[in-house]
Parts: structure tokens; C-alpha cells; sequence
């Protein structure tokens, strides 16, 4: 039986409601501390959730919570240079689910606190004390909070990876800045297709909402570097007129830059992949989501490999007797999994910005691509039907692997 009955969660974005809901369904008590004033709401522009990821939500009841705030992408297209081309899907597979972040943000929040989850703002961790039967967390505003083990849900800026393992690698950068908006633009595209649009000189995506109302995603090359802070510091104006530079020669492109204001643009600043995190745990400490794994948004997955991940961890410490052995064994059904996905979507990410041969190239080469190294079977099939088995132990799931 195990030994943990408490947990402190630093981190109230994605990965932090959902472990502190699912250690609730393990019989683990779970609080969220935030360093933030509220609740994270209003941030960030939308993306997608795979099967996966809602399937993992599901097991905690949440994922039709989200649906019902989401709307179905049964399609993709890529367009390259102005031409489009149908991707083909998995058929046995549910959509993806495109949800504006705040509103996810807002939704698992609700859950969780439904579920018996207390949260707790203005709590920035500064320091944690380790004793023989748990941990003491430290926080800027004078607070403690003591609990059997500590799970870092912070982000990929992440107090406790440092605390972890002081000589953790921090995130990288991609090499882009990302902006993102949603605007009333006559378009015809079905309301359950979603676009990746290779540009002249950039690559953005769209797709259309239930409303009739054009959500776009711009993924600005820039050899600066802007943080979150940094890129909202500069004034909006600047950026639009950059990204309608950047974007003019490009159909649709140019007429969502166009139509995009100081009112509706969402800067997100520099877009960032964890290298590989060498050290997951330490005692009683662990990692999840963005603090230990965040592919590029190329992936696709971003939001749900940290659902996925705090689901299985709380399974794990549901399974094993002490903290160390749940978090040996969480790691193992983790690591390669998402690792191999950041790899995939790293070789996506160099192909953003193709020139005009390469454009012609893709264009040419896209009805054999789409049958070989497109082929989503290929490229995302085991990644979409990857399904937690909450109500399998993990000690037989880790035999049968290792057999």
C-alpha cells in the first residue's frame, strides 16, 4: 500500500489540476499552489487536444467538460505556396478538439475544484525543506505548506526542476515568436477543418470556429528573443505591422494580418522544446507536464502529453509503496514516449520556413510525401491511440513491457 497520502502541486495551469484531480481519484489529497494572483485565465490563443490526451481526461470525467467548450477538427490540409493538400486521417480515431487555452484553463479548474482541490494564489515557491516523512514548501509571501511529496507542474520556466537537479537544462528556443487572434474574416472553410499553411515567409495555421469566426496561429521567425514579459512589453503596434509585413504575400494569410487589431492580437512571445530532462525526481520530489517535457507546438501534443503524464503519475503513486519507486516507475512509462515525440516535432520545426524551391519541391513531391513520411499511420497513429489503463496496476503493465 502506499506510503503517500499528500501532495503539494506547484502549478495551476494544465498538468497541475489535472494530477491534483486524478491523485484525488487515487485517494491521494492534492492542493495547487499558484504563484499567480487567480486563476489562469485569458492567456494564451487556442490549440488542439489529440484522442489521446481527452481520452486521459475522460478518466478523471473531465473530457466531456471539455468538449463541450471545444470544437471537432475531423480534417487537416496543408497548404504550401497557395496550394492545398488533404491530409489523410485515422478513421478510427475520435477529431482533435480545437479549445481556446483560458477556456481549458478555466474548465479544469472548475473540475478539480468540484473534485474536492483547493487552490492557492500568490504562492511563488522559493525553497523546500526535506524531512524523513515529507516536504515544506516555501513561498515568497511567507507561507509554508508541508505534505507527504511535491510535484512540480510549473511550467517550462520550472522552480522545481531546479531544486531537482540545480544543472537541469532550461528550455530552447525555437527560433520563432508566436501570435494568435481570433476575427470576424468571410472564409470558406468547413468548421471542423483545421489548416497548416507553409507561407512565403512564415508559417501560420487557421481554422474556422462554430461561430463563423476565424481563429489564427502566426509562428513569426526571429533570430531575438522575446519572453512572454518581454514580447507583451513591446507595443502591439509594432507587431502588427511586422506581421502583415511578414505575412502580406501569403493567401489567406495577408487578410487575417490585415484584419487583426491591437484589441484581439495575443502575443505568447518566444516558442520553446525541453531538451531532455535528465533528472525526473529526486525523494520526494517529481516533475510533470511543461516542467519536464514540452515539445514544440509543431507536435501537436503539447497539452496532451502533460495530461497524460499526470494521469499516470498519480497512478503510480497509487500502485507503489514509496514515492521513489512511483516515481522510477512514472518515468519509465513515460521518458521514451515523450521523447520521441519532441524528436518528431523538432524535424517539423525545421521545415517552417521553406523557400521558394522548396515550396515547388513540396508541392510536387506532396501526393508520394502524404503515402510515406507524411502518412499520419506512420507519423501520429501510435501516438493518437495511446490509452491509459487506469484500473491495471502498473507493476503488471511494467512486466509485460519488459518481457
Amino acid at each position: 500500500m502506499s506510503i503517500t497520502r499528500s501532495a503539494l502541486v506547484i502549478g495551476g495551469g494544465i498538468a497541475g489540476p489535472v494530477v491534483a484531480t486524478a491523485l484525488r481519484k487515487a485517494g491521494i489529497e492534492a492542493d495547487v499552489h499558484e504563484a499567480y494572483s487567480g486563476p489562469s485565465e485569458g492567456i494564451g490563443s487556442g490549440l488542439a487536444l489529440a484522442p489521446n490526451g481527452v481520452a486521459a481526461l475522460d478518466i478523471i470525467d473531465a473530457g466531456d467538460a471539455v468538449r463541450r467548450i471545444a470544437l471537432p477538427v475531423a480534417h487537416m490540409r496543408l497548404a504550401v505556396g497557395g496550394r492545398d493538400h488533404l491530409l489523410p486521417g485515422l478513421a478510427d480515431q475520435p477529431p482533435l478538439q480545437a479549445v481556446d487555452r483560458g477556456e481549458l484553463h478555466r474548465t479544469l479548474h472548475e473540475h478539480a475544484v468540484a473534485a474536492g482541490v483547493s487552490f492557492h494564489y500568490g504562492k511563488r515557491l522559493v525553497r523546500v525543506d526535506e524531512h524523513a516523512d515529507g516536504v515544506t514548501a516555501h513561498f515568497a509571501d511567507g507561507a509554508t505548506a508541508t505534505a507527504d511529496i511535491l510535484i512540480g507542474a510549473d511550467g517550462i520556466r520550472s522552480t522545481v526542476r531546479g531544486l531537482i537537479d540545480p544543472a537541469a537544462p532550461g528550455p530552447a528556443y525555437t527560433g520563432m515568436l508566436g501570435f494568435g487572434a481570433q476575427l470576424d474574416c468571410d472564409l470558406d472553410l468547413p468548421a471542423d477543418t483545421m489548416v497548416f499553411a507553409f507561407g512565403a515567409k512564415a508559417y501560420y495555421l487557421y481554422w474556422k470556429t462554430a461561430e463563423g469566426r476565424v481563429t489564427w496561429g502566426a509562428n513569426l521567425p526571429s533570430k531575438q528573443y522575446f519572453s512572454l514579459t518581454e514580447a507583451r512589453a513591446v507595443p502591439a503596434e509594432h507587431w502588427l505591422r511586422t506581421l502583415r509585413e511578414t505575412y502580406a504575400p501569403d493567401t489567406p494569410g495577408g487578410e487575417f494580418a490585415r484584419r487583426t487589431t491591437v484589441a484581439n492580437l495575443e502575443t505568447t512571445g518566444a516558442l520553446h522544446i525541453m531538451p531532455p530532462v535528465p533528472h525526473w525526481y529526486r525523494d520526494r520530489l517529481v516533475l510533470v507536464g511543461d516542467s519536464v517535457h514540452a515539445p514544440s507546438n509543431s507536435s501537436g501534443q503539447g497539452a496532451s502529453l502533460a495530461i497524460e503524464s499526470a494521469v499516470q503519475l498519480a497512478r503510480c503513486l497509487r500502485d507503489f509503496a514509496m514515492p521513489t519507486e512511483a516515481f522510477a516507475a512514472y518515468e519509465r512509462l513515460r521518458r521514451d514516449r515523450v521523447e520521441g515525440i519532441a524528436a518528431r516535432a523538432a524535424t517539423i520545426n525545421r521545415s517552417k520556413t521553406p523557400g521558394p524551391f522548396a515550396r515547388r519541391m513540396m508541392n510536387a513531391l506532396m501526393p508520394l510525401m502524404v503515402k510515406t513520411v507524411m502518412n499520419p499511420e506512420k507519423t501520429m497513429g501510435a501516438e493518437r491511440r495511446y490509452r491509459i489503463d487506469w484500473d491495471t496496476p502498473v507493476q503488471r503493465e511494467l512486466a509485460a513491457v519488459t518481457r
